[in-house]
């Protein structure tokens, strides 16, 4: 029994694998933006605004990641 595959991809579906890979990337880019403005602005909170929030310094990571995902 013989099996063929066709290895050859069009034009058009090599550009739009190149534009999905930079579409990937620019949300990657945009997800990190939101995840230091996120940290950054979490460290500039004191301790008491902090606590008035039910927050703690070890939560920065996982609140800033959840902001991160959100971005589309």
């Amino acid at each position: 029994m013989t099996y063929f595959t066709d290895t050859n991809t069009s034009v058009s579906t090599q550009s739009s694998r190149v534009a999905a890979f930079f579409d990937a990337v620019a949300l990657k880019l945009r997800q990190r933006k939101a995840y230091r403005q996120t940290y950054n602005e979490l460290c500039t909170m004191t301790a008491r605004d902090l606590s008035d929030l039910g927050m703690s310094r070890a939560d920065f990571r996982r609140l800033s990641r959840e902001a991160a995902e959100q971005v589309k």
